[in-house]
This record gives structure tokens, C-alpha cells and sequence, in this order.
């Protein structure tokens, strides 16, 4: 049986938000055009073009948005590895950024998945897999005009591909996960947790 004693804490990890409220309205116009491009729901507008066009910015919109998060992530990848290399009983296995991501995607803490879905993340494993599949091929979200519409369409089919070309990447070695833990924070809730210890250390 595993104890506290035995768990080794790992970096936070930071998210900034997801998503602006004008990023929220695009996607939110996004899905509604298209379910009325798939007979869900009656036309708003009598033009198909006008429909792929809502549809299209929705998914450029949920591309940018993932591409941030994945910036995020793999910061968090690189400050596993330093702390865990810096550690006597890790620093031999060789763990790597891939070995954080798949981590990250199959086996996240039960805290960290529960506070995913306060904030409504309810498929957090696609989240964190696209989100690291884009940004392993991005260096910068790409202009939209040198996006196809094609890809758009579906461009978390892609993401998802290249996350298990970047998980494969390296040599994955034998990990005991469960002796791992670490803790998630809104980047806003972060920023108020830091100002209060450095309140705290100024009064002492």
C-alpha cells in the first residue's frame, strides 16, 4: 500500500483560461450552425455558405484555444522532468516529456479530474491530447488562411494523431504513477494563493 509518505509531489500545474467570453459566443454560434447543417435545427439564415463560414471560425476558434492549453501542458511536462531528474530514486528511469503527457491523459489524479469537471471539462483525456498533439507540431497558432477548410473540419482527428506520434517519440520507461501526485490550479486562483504566502511572509 501505497502512503503519503511514498508520493512525490510534482510542479502545479498552471492553466490560464480556456477561452475568452467572445471566444465563448463564436463557439457557442459555432455548434448551433452545425446542427442546423445537419437537420438538427431550423435554418437562421437562408445561405449554406453563411452556416460553413459560423462553422468554420467556431473550429479555428477551438484550434487557438487548445494550442494554449497545449503551451501550458508541456511547460508542465518540462518542470516534471527537471524536478524528477534532480531526484536520486527517478533520475536513472530516463522519464521525458512524453512520459508526463501520457500521464497527463490516462492515469490524472482523481482531484485534478474532479476539478476539470467543476469547470465543465467533462472529456479532459481529448482536451490534453489534442492540446499537446497541435502544439507538438505548431510553434504558433497558424494564420487562419493557411488553414484548409477541410482541415478544420477535422482537425482534432489530426491532434490526436500526432499526440501518439509525440508520446512515441521516446522510450516510455516503467513508472509506478500511482506514486505521483500534484495539484491543478486556475491561473487566477494561483496568482491570489502566491499574493497570500507573500502576505504571510512579510507579517512574519
Amino acid at each position: 500500500m501505497i502512503t503519503k509518505s511514498d508520493v512525490f509531489r510534482l510542479p502545479p500545474m498552471i492553466l490560464h483560461p480556456f477561452s475568452s467570453p467572445e471566444d465563448t459566443s463564436v463557439l457557442l454560434d459555432s455548434s448551433r450552425a452545425s446542427l442546423i447543417l445537419q437537420g438538427y435545427l431550423p435554418s437562421d439564415t437562408g445561405e449554406d455558405s453563411e452556416l460553413e463560414h459560423r462553422l468554420l471560425r467556431g473550429r479555428f476558434a477551438e484550434l487557438r484555444m487548445l494550442f494554449y492549453v497545449g503551451k501550458d501542458l508541456l511547460r508542465w511536462t518540462e518542470q516534471c522532468v527537471e524536478v524528477t531528474m534532480a531526484h536520486p530514486e527517478y533520475s536513472q528511469l530516463g522519464m521525458s516529456k512524453p512520459s508526463f503527457g501520457l500521464y497527463l491523459v490516462e492515469q490524472a489524479p482523481t482531484a485534478v479530474r474532479q476539478k476539470l469537471e467543476t469547470w465543465g471539462v467533462l472529456d479532459y483525456r481529448a482536451l490534453f491530447r489534442r492540446a499537446i498533439g497541435l502544439h507538438s507540431v505548431f510553434s504558433d497558432v497558424p494564420p487562419v488562411q493557411c488553414l484548409s477548410a477541410e482541415f478544420l473540419r477535422r482537425y482534432h482527428r489530426h491532434a490526436d494523431r500526432w499526440f501518439q506520434a509525440w508520446a512515441q517519440s521516446q522510450p516510455l520507461p516503467a513508472v509506478d504513477w500511482n506514486k505521483f501526485d500534484f495539484e491543478l490550479y486556475a491561473s487566477g486562483e494561483y496568482a491570489l494563493i502566491l499574493e497570500k504566502a507573500w502576505g504571510e511572509d512579510k507579517k512574519a
